[in-house]
């Protein structure tokens, strides 16, 4: 359907039996974006990524991609790529011939094989059989498969699960590049830094309703308090500038080298400035919880 968004969820409602899995939910999301989708354990995020996949029917409600339901896409491969478990895979093939079963019944050349291989750095193990894989190298092929059809829509869960640091930053471009070519790329995650670095855009479920959707910097706004560890060149002046940093709150001093410090975000800006005019060098200014975990606890919690 002509300028709908990859991602359309319309008062979407899933019981099984007597549980309310997903709650009368709506939300969009655009292309070209990353966009991470949060909640905690029993929020409702499978039921609605499956109910977005076709793999589950909605109670009520519509779980759309381009303006329709998955069963009706006409080039499903090609319009959506997606990861929601990583172990489906036959041990005793290797890794270039499970995509190219994938590819022979979606009718995409075998050639696309070894680019997506390359893609997600396998090509050197494209040989081996998937049952000596390590979990981070079975995840990637995962992701290689979802990128067969060269998918305007890509949904993964937990993608960066059983990565090493290498792993996760090679992912992290492939997923970049994506949405700068215009793929909307939906991750489900508990990784916290992993959504931070990657994404511009969050929903965020509790109970299976929508607690925020929208842009992350809007998550975290201006006169919301947050805790940060301080480490500096000179903690008597360090301390000396916090308790002078109007609105700032300290809330440990270890009498050392650190102290922990609550403000809104315009005061710690102001506390650095002040910091460096004072001569004293900061070696670490940290959230002692990272702002999205922050914000994510602060509103499924009070849900």
């Amino acid at each position: 359907m002509a300028d709908a968004p990859p991602v359309e969820i319309r008062a979407l409602t899933k019981r099984y039996g007597s549980t309310v899995a997903v709650d009368d939910l709506s939300f969009s999301i655009g292309a070209g974006r990353i966009t991470g989708f949060l909640g905690p354990n029993g929020a409702g995020k499978t039921s609605t990524l499956r109910a977005l996949l076709g793999l589950v029917r909605p109670t009520s409600g519509e779980a759309l991609v381009e303006g329709q339901p998955y069963a009706q896409l006409s080039d499903p491969l090609g319009t959506v790529g997606a990861v929601l478990e990583a172990d489906s895979f036959h041990p005793a093939r290797s890794g270039r011939n499970h995509l190219r079963v994938l590819a022979t019944a979606a009718g995409v050349p075998s050639a696309r094989v070894d680019t997506v291989l390359g893609q997600v750095e396998l090509s050197g193990a494209a040989r081996r059989r998937v049952g000596g894989y390590s979990l981070g190298m079975r995840q990637r092929l995962s992701v290689a498969g979802a990128l067969l059809g060269r998918p305007r829509l890509l949904v993964l869960d937990e993608p960066a699960n059983g990565l090493d640091p290498a792993g996760t930053r090679h992912v992290h471009r492939v997923l970049t590049g994506l949405a700068a070519r215009g793929t909307a790329v939906v991750l489900s995650s508990h990784r916290m830094d992993d959504l931070a670095a990657l994404c511009s855009e969050v929903t965020i479920l509790a109970t299976g309703r929508v607690v925020f959707s929208g842009p992350l910097a809007k998550l975290v706004a201006d006169g919301d308090e947050l805790d940060y560890r301080l480490r500096t060149s000179d903690p008597a002046a360090a301390r000396r500038v916090a308790a002078e940093t109007p609105d700032l709150v300290v809330l440990a001093d270890d009498d050392r080298h650190e102290l922990v410090v609550r403000g809104a975000v315009p005061v710690l800006d102001d506390l650095v400035a002040r910091l460096v005019g004072a001569g004293v060098g900061v070696r670490e200014f940290a959230p002692v919880v990272a702002p999205l975990e922050a914000a994510f606890l602060a509103l499924t919690e009070e849900s």
